[in-house]
């Protein structure tokens, strides 16, 4: 028996989990399943990853401590994970006391082996915001591709790394301005002093030959970069112990997180962490996207080892999701968040499709929503549902024969690409997986075609048969679901119910069960409704705008968004004394009659109360805004003490307060509720 330690990479807590996050999320889960039905010691260890200038920027907006912020997104996160069947043995936050006094070990670690070196350097700054730039915060064009709208610290397009201060015409995201270089004194990990070391482990086989071959650039010609491992205040995280007003940047305490929240589990389970994180019998395999393979494979080691700590054994790279062969746009509703999906779709659905992508390669994903449809419809539904479906129900009171009967062979073979099937787990290569197991469902298919069992029922001579023809046919699907089991746990937990035998390991699949009854066949799965998925694109489209409308930076007039340009292009007139303005007398009126001026084009006659008899009659120039009809009875300010002036279609006894530049932009200004006509405004 293995005694394994799998990790995904830590989700970032300033954000809600979505559709392109669970392609890590779900191989994790798969091949998690995969070892513990094999038998294996095997668990799951995942976090938060909850420190940042994005978690404390997102707090201060919201309202909220730092604390309080964090905790709604992890409840948030785990109920997202729980939705799609992901399974942690363990799911901690960065911000624990176990993260931190692991952080403290390892600092002292590399501080006895002299890994730590302080120098000053200069570093973008957004002036607006008043902080220094992390690099997440930074968007400009590659150095190396001249590929615009790529991060502060990597390339997604070329791939390249490199520091934000190299970035072409870089931009704060915060604030949308370009930040200026200052210089502040940080702390860097000098990781060249492993350089041989790893060197030798990136190309040990811990890694995919991609990835390998891509970290054999680094070794070449030049010394290994030094790692930027603090930020001066304000900053949310672990300060320094002897470094006071530095904090620990973000990617130090993330990956120490593994070891934190495989100490929370120990402590629960009465465990070591030493069996699991300093013992050569335990395997460690980390799950990440190839986004931060630079991290994982460089960084992350040298620190494990100046630690004295456990190596990971495999680090296993995914590629990035995309849709319909694009980047997920929040404009086309394809950034999709696991919630919204979970709101309209089986997430069995999902953990399907994305296991007939995943292989042990780097290659991206393309969830395309066609293919989705389709493949969930003949494989699950046509071919796998409808074994069980079509022949359960005619043996619901008889049983499965006292004998495995006579098929072909086929129950052998099934049991005999186990092993295969098994191996194509093992190695990550999920697509292979499927494939073979879909294989075999076309085999098992035909034969219950075949013999017709539809047929067979209408014979009563030949009950034995119908008998034993379903007794094949739920024992080749029973196969299946065992070898489906990783990717659709809920499909296995309902074959469990109807043979009353819960699947629990891969073994069970060498087996038939014969002599036995089975419960009533109860629905398994439905066949995807396309109009789902289009209710889910639009509604995710909707939601995307909205809240992109919601966070669209201010106008310098602050949290309501005022534009000055009005301001700018009237300014405000000469001064003029207190005397001056309480010699206008503004009153409160209500129009009690409103007609056209059919010789007017912007003219309105306005007949206004100011309580009891008193009435004035008003010309008002608002004709292009306002229907007559819906000013009767409305609460308006007038100009109460202006002189009559006579025009050429009667005599206009005051004026009405409105605002805008005119035409359709204006305005009238009324008083709040529970103000009456007569009123003075004051």
């Amino acid at each position: 028996m293995r005694q394994i330690l799998v990790t995904s990479a830590l989700p970032y807590a300033n954000g809600h989990i979505h559709i392109g996050h669970l392609v890590e999320y779900l191989q994790t889960d798969i091949w998690v399943r995969f070892q513990k039905m094999q038998g294996n010691r095997c668990i799951y260890i995942c976090a938060d990853d909850t420190h940042g200038t994005a978690i404390m920027l997102s707090a201060q907006k919201k309202g909220v401590t730092e604390e309080e912020f964090i905790a709604d997104m992890s409840d948030s996160h785990q109920r997202d994970f729980a939705g799609f069947g992901i399974e942690f043995d363990n799911f901690g936050s960065t911000n624990s006391k176990e993260n931190k006094i692991c952080c403290e070990l390892v600092w002292k670690a590399l501080r006895k082996k002299d890994m730590v070196v302080e120098e000053e350097i200069e570093q973008l700054f957004d002036v607006e915001k008043g902080i220094f730039l992390a690099d997440r915060f930074i968007q400009g064009t590659c150095p190396t591709c001249k590929t615009p709208e790529q991060a502060g610290d990597g390339c997604v397009s070329c791939g390249a790394t490199y520091s934000p201060e190299e970035l072409l015409n870089p931009v704060s995201v915060m604030s949308g301005t370009t930040p200026e270089l200052r210089k502040a004194v940080h702390l860097f990990v000098d990781v060249e002093k492993e350089h041989a070391f790893l060197n030798e482990w990136t190309q040990s086989g811990a890694l995919p030959k991609e990835s390998a071959n891509y970290l054999k650039n680094f070794f070449l010609n030049e010394p290994l970069k030094k790692w930027d491992i603090s930020r001066p205040a304000p900053y949310f995280g672990f300060e320094i112990p002897d470094a006071p007003g530095n904090y620990w940047f973000v990617w130090f305490d993330a990956p120490i997180g593994y070891i934190a929240s495989t100490q929370q589990w120990c402590d629960k389970n009465g465990e070591s962490l030493e069996d699991w994180w300093e013992s050569e019998k335990t395997e460690i395999h980390h799950f990440i996207g190839k986004d931060i393979q630079y991290f994982h494979t460089l960084f992350w080691p040298a620190m494990l080892k100046t630690a004295g700590l456990k190596l990971p054994d495999k680090v296993h790279i995914h590629g990035f999701l995309t849709v319909d062969g694009k980047k997920m746009s929040k404009r086309d509703g394809t950034f999709i968040n696991a919630s919204k999906y979970l709101e309209h779709l089986d997430p069995s659905y999902l953990r399907y499709y994305y296991a007939t992508k995943l292989s042990a390669r780097l290659d991206d994903l393309d969830l395309n929503r066609e293919e989705f449809a389709a493949r969930i419809n003949s494989d699950l539904v046509g071919k796998m549902v409808n074994l069980a479906s079509r022949t359960a129900k005619f043996i619901a009171d008889v049983g499965l024969s006292d004998t495995y009967p006579e098929d072909g062979g086929l129950f052998k073979e099934f049991a005999e690409r186990g092993g295969d099937i098994a191996e194509a787990y093992e190695g990550a290569n999920f697509a292979k997986a499927t494939r073979m197991i879909m294989e075999l469902a076309d085999k098992a298919n035909p034969f219950v075609e075949s013999n017709a069992p539809w047929e067979l029922r209408k014979d009563e001579d030949k009950a034995q048969q119908l008998q034993d023809v379903c007794t094949v046919a739920l024992n080749l699907f029973r196969q299946l679901a065992i070898y489906l089991a990783p990717v659709l746990p809920e499909l296995a937990e309902k074959c469990g119910e109807l043979f009353g035998e819960k699947i629990l390991t891969w073994d069970q699949a060498a087996t038939p069960l014969v002599g036995r009854k089975i419960n009533k066949f109860k629905h398994m799965m439905q066949r995807v409704d396309p109009k789902k998925i289009e209710a889910m694109v639009d509604e995710s489209a909707a939601e995307c705008a909205a809240a992109a409308a919601a966070d669209e930076k201010p106008a310098p007039a602050g949290d309501w968004n005022d534009s000055g340009d009005t301001l700018a292009e009237d300014p405000i007139g000469d001064e003029i004394s207190f005397d001056d303005f309480m010699n206008v007398d503004l009153r409160v009126a209500r129009v009690i009659e409103a007609n056209e001026v059919p010789e007017a084009r912007k003219l309105i006659q306005l007949k206004l109360s100011l309580g009891g008899d008193e009435t004035r009659q008003v010309f008002a120039g608002i004709k292009s805004a306002y229907e007559p009809g819906d000013l009767v009875g409305k609460l308006v300010v007038m100009v109460a003490n202006l002189a009559p002036r006579t025009m050429k279609f009667g005599v206009s006894e005051g004026m009405i307060i409105a605002s805008g530049p005119g035409g359709k932009d204006v305005f009238l200004l009324s008083p709040d509720d529970g103000a009456v006509p007569g009123q003075r405004v004051k």
